[in-house]
């Protein structure tokens, strides 16, 4: 990206992994994507405040902060469209591909 601070498009490339998280591939994985979607909505939003009020940590500190949140509350416990989709692309049914992955909750 031109034109923005090394340290700037770090933040905002955190920022995206915040906020772009894969979307569920039913209605039933819907509460736990919520309930992630708004954690890491919640870290971001106290990111960008920190930097827009003159942070005095700096942004590097927030970009690692916000990275170290993000950790978390990883994107899981949830089937993805796209792991659906690859599981009915290797044979699975739909009942199958839309299952609970083994070992994470729901």
């Amino acid at each position: 990206m031109q034109n923005v601070p090394a340290p700037a498009h770090e933040l905002l490339a955190t920022l995206l992994e915040a906020l772009d998280i894969p979307a569920p591939a039913t209605v039933g994985g819907s509460d736990t994507y919520d309930r992630i979607l708004n954690d890491r909505v919640m870290h971001a939003k106290i990111a960008l405040r920190s930097v827009l009020e003159d942070d005095p940590l700096g942004i590097k500190w927030t970009t690692q902060y916000l990275r170290e949140r993000l950790a978390e509350t990883p994107p899981t416990g949830y089937v993805t469209s796209a792991q659906a989709r690859a599981a009915l692309a290797a044979g699975a049914t739909w009942s199958e591909a839309v299952a609970s992955p083994a070992g994470e909750d729901q």
